[in-house]
């Protein structure tokens, strides 16, 4: 019984010796080390050794755009925040030694320009970092021409809402006094101009939807609203008397030697040409 149990023990360790190393045999042959974010991470903080760790990955199952080398990520700010044990693209990091904050979410080519804001411009309080909106400006026409509402940019991402480049996990609303947007060079100037020359709107939009209406028209004030026409003040001749408000027209009828003169106003005129163009 004494043997047997001893044999039992040695074959039992022996078992497990073999198992492990045939296990890790199989692990190191399937997987691949890959960058990851040691812990929670904010954006915009420079990576430390301490923030990052190796991780496994399944190696029939690439993901492009990832680090094998801690040494490849470090100094480089995050663009965007990153949670414990999730792998690192490139996508996420800014140029290395470029600085901490707004200007690492800032891509090449495009810009941060901010607006003033209020309740009413910001959607009451819920634009959050990451949201997307179109930007609409009323303005005046020149010469009294009335007013119109143009959208002069669609489907633009929000940077900040205030000081805030992060949302708020809660999704509380919170009143901001300036929105910064990520906007082209052009689109910039186009922003700048209608915040001067009228007032600002934000139209808030699904962040998925990222639908560009190319005939989008302008909406005028007498769409609206259906005005009357403004009546013609009479004519006063010298004599004192008013004139009739609408212009006379005279036409003259030559037959031979002899000559009729007819009279009529332009409204007659008008419904006369009318009938004959029916007719024709």
């Amino acid at each position: 019984m004494l043997a047997f149990l001893m044999a039992l023990v040695v074959a039992g360790a022996l078992t497990w010796v073999i198992f492990k190393r045939l296990r890790a045999s199989v692990m190191d042959h399937n997987t691949v080390k890959v960058v990851a974010a040691a812990t929670d991470l904010p954006a915009g903080v420079a990576l430390a050794e301490k923030d990052v760790t190796l991780i496994d990955w399944p190696s029939d199952v690439p993901i492009a755009g990832t680090y094998s080398k801690a040494q490849d990520v470090l100094g480089h700010p995050l663009i965007r925040s990153m949670g414990a044990k999730e792998p690192i693209f490139q996508r996420d990091l800014g140029l290395e030694g470029s600085g901490v904050g707004l200007a690492t979410k800032i891509p090449p080519g495009m810009r941060a320009t901010a607006v003033k804001s209020n309740e009413i411009v910001g959607v009451a309080g819920f634009l959050y970092p990451g949201s997307h909106v179109d930007v609409q400006t009323t303005i005046q026409l020149p010469g009294g021409a009335g007013s119109v509402t143009q959208t002069v940019l669609q489907d633009v991402e929000v940077l900040t809402a205030g000081q805030t480049i992060e949302p708020d996990p809660q999704g509380k609303p919170q009143q901001v006094d300036v929105v910064t947007l990520l906007v082209s060079p052009d689109d910039s100037q186009k922003l700048q101009l209608a915040s001067t020359q009228g007032t600002i709107q934000f139209v808030l939009r699904n962040g998925t939807d990222q639908t560009v209406n190319k005939d989008l028209h302008a909406t005028r004030l007498d769409q609206l609203v259906s005005l009357p026409a403004k009546p013609v003040p009479p004519v006063r001749v010298k004599s004192g008397k008013p004139a009739p408000a609408r212009p006379t027209y005279v036409l003259e009828v030559i037959e031979g030697n002899k000559k009729t003169v007819h009279k009529f106003d332009q409204a007659i005129a008008r419904n006369s040409v009318n009938k004959e163009q029916g007719t024709e």
